[in-house]
């Protein structure tokens, strides 16, 4: 694979707005899930919210897009200028040149659960109810290709929790075949009864703060987040903190519709498909950034197929401790996180990890690591076996 420069990024997460609180969370090893008081959730669990979401106007010319997850998908594009790279961006490659390619797992469904509570008496769902531009899992990158003035392909993909993961491949792709010069990629999921209940009903959530990797881990902490970053060819001279995508491997278990491979395989085959792309030997890799949600099933899977590749060398850890599991926008949110890791030379310990599994096999930090990172690895696993893993690395 050719690599591709991001040229710009930025998150929104319960750990903070923008690059420099995301950093600084990191830094400080400071977490942000809480106890749920979401909507009229009732559930003992911890959620990741993002807080100003609900106060996040949409201009007058956006209003038939409005949800929460559009919402938040605008909080993002308000952070690090990233909309004024585009633009940039737009005036040197033309607006039809750029691709915009968002992953999502529910889109805007908390709109449509709203509406159900709003039926009339004769069932019907409120007048203002706009299906197409709120609830439709395309939706969501419809309103980032309108809010950022864009004209080129777009699309969702929905892999459950490898969406925006898998859009750096999507997106790599049309770009090595001459569609587009450039790619707005990222990853936007918001909080909704449907996947509280949901992963409640499936025994999946934590009654606490998740703890990846740990002998005592019983589930996840649902969050939400919205990432984005700006792909393009980089030049002939890149500075030094310059952060490339080198590589993507995607593959399907096709094992179970909720649970991974139990020998983890379908995580093996992207992990060593993502260093074959890169061009790269496991020893080349300087950091791990797991999926680890935190479920009894996902870290042991996991932990096989890492540990098949790396051993028990690599430094790894999960940062869904500290910014909760956020589904679609997963993805995303991790890739911006491990962009940080290598421009500020930090490898995140796991929060709330206190004894790790000694049944698995990976050297899995709990305290952040400071160092030279040149090269990360992402994983990112999804429900139905849908796996993707990105290698990014320093120019």
């Amino acid at each position: 694979m050719t690599p591709l420069q991001l040229t710009h990024f930025t998150a929104v997460s319960a750990v903070g707005r923008g690059l420099a609180e995301t950093l600084e969370a990191l830094e400080q090893q400071r977490g942000g899930l809480a106890p749920c008081t979401f909507e009229t959730v009732d559930l003992a669990t911890h959620i990741g919210e993002v807080r100003g979401v609900d106060t996040t106007a949409l201009p007058k010319e956006l209003a038939r897009f409005n949800c929460r997850n559009n919402r938040l998908a605008r909080l993002g594009l308000l952070q690090d200028g990233f909309a004024e790279a585009v633009a940039k961006s737009a005036a040197r490659w033309g607006r039809r040149r750029i691709g915009v390619f968002i992953g999502t797992s529910t889109s805007g469904i908390l709109e449509t659960e709203l509406a159900y509570r709003g039926r009339s008496a004769t069932g019907a769902l409120p007048q203002e109810f706009n299906y197409a531009g709120a609830h439709n899992a395309f939706s969501v990158a419809d309103f980032v290709r309108h809010a950022l003035q864009l004209e080129g392909p777009a699309a969702v993909v929905c892999t459950a929790c490898s969406s925006s993961a898998k859009v750096f491949a999507s997106a790599q792709r049309m770009l090595s075949v001459g569609l587009i010069d450039a790619a707005v990629v990222g990853g936007v999921d918001s909080l909704c009864l449907t996947t509280l209940y949901g992963f409640h009903s499936l025994q999946l959530t934590s009654g606490s703060a998740c703890r990846p990797f740990d002998i005592a881990r019983d589930g996840i902490s649902i969050g939400e987040a919205a990432a984005f970053a700006l792909l393009e060819r980089p030049p002939d001279r890149l500075g030094d903190d310059a952060i490339l995508f080198l590589g993507a491997g995607e593959s399907s278990d096709a094992h179970h519709m909720s649970s991974p491979h139990p020998e983890g395989r379908g995580a093996r085959a992207s992990i060593r498909q993502a260093l074959a792309a890169a061009c790269l030997e496991p020893e080349d890799i300087d950091y791990v950034n797991l999926h680890g949600t935190a479920t009894t099933s996902n870290d042991s899977a996991e932990d096989l197929a890492v540990s098949a590749v790396f051993g028990n060398s690599v430094p790894c850890s999960s940062t869904k401790g500290a910014t909760g599991h956020t589904l679609g926008a997963a993805g995303a949110l991790e890739a911006v996180i491990c962009a940080l890791s290598i421009r500020h030379g930090l490898m995140p310990g796991g929060l709330n990890t206190t004894t790790v599994d000694p049944n698995l096999h990976v050297h899995y930090l709990r305290e952040n690591h400071r160092g030279k990172v040149h090269r990360v690895l992402s994983n990112s696993f999804g429900f139905g076996g849908a796996n993707c893993s990105l290698i990014f690395g320093r120019a």
